[in-house]
């Protein structure tokens, strides 16, 4: 099975530009990256086949692929089951990079901890009804006022927003990065083998070499 996803990667053979040689079939091979696995769609759009995961402290995928797989190389599978491309703006941040991030990012501690935006608070009637959602943006002097049908009277509550600092609010994304889908292990082999079906190339397609190998067009032919 293909547990180590990019040693399943087939080949890319292009003209070796950099060479300072004038052999115009002198090429190398390198992984295609721009090849890539997907889950299949009855898998990836059917919640039976995951589980939720909330990703503790500094967990990597590796981390989470051997906690659930015990194979940290299946970190892969992980990234595919969220569609996560890019790790670096898509997986959590730990605690030592994501304060990094913010004072490249705002300047100073003043600005991380300076207003972003305000929030309702949740606000209910005398019997239990919700008359304010919560985490609605809203002015900070919002207000709201409504009849209670308990006390046959109008209510008005001022004190219903509530600061959101930047720092608040980016944690917040960060944190919500760390719900996660892992696929549930009884469906790995299945997943293991579509890949080895999905990534080679098919016989018959532009630049086909074999199932493992593409070429690209000469360039120096045409200098």
């Amino acid at each position: 099975m293909a547990k180590t996803y990019f040693r399943n990667l087939p080949d890319f053979s292009y003209v070796n530009r950099l060479s300072d040689t004038k052999n115009v079939s002198e090429y190398i091979n390198v992984k295609n990256f721009f090849r890539r696995a997907k889950l299949r769609p009855d898998i990836i759009g059917n919640s039976a086949f995951f589980e939720t995961y909330v990703i503790l402290g500094n967990e990597r995928p590796d981390n989470v692929a051997y906690k659930f797989y015990d194979d940290s190389n299946l970190d892969w599978i992980i990234l595919l089951s969220n569609n996560i491309l890019n790790i670096q703006s898509e997986w959590p941040l730990d605690q030592n990079q994501f304060d990094r991030y913010l004072l490249e990012k705002y300047g100073s501690y003043e600005n991380i901890y300076a207003t972003h935006h305000y929030e309702s608070k949740e606000v209910r009637n005398s019997l239990g009804g919700i008359i304010l959602k919560a985490g609605l943006r809203v002015q900070s002097n919002h207000s709201v006022s409504f009849w209670d049908i308990r006390k046959q009277s109008y209510i008005t509550v001022t004190d219903c927003a509530r600061e959101v600092t930047n720092y608040d609010y980016e944690e917040n994304i960060n944190n919500k990065k760390r719900e996660i889908y892992v696929l549930k292990a009884e469906y790995l082999r299945v997943a293991l083998d579509d890949v080895e079906t999905i990534l080679p190339y098919k016989k018959g397609t532009t630049q086909y070499q074999s199932s493992t190998l593409k070429s690209a067009d000469n360039i120096r032919l045409y200098q």
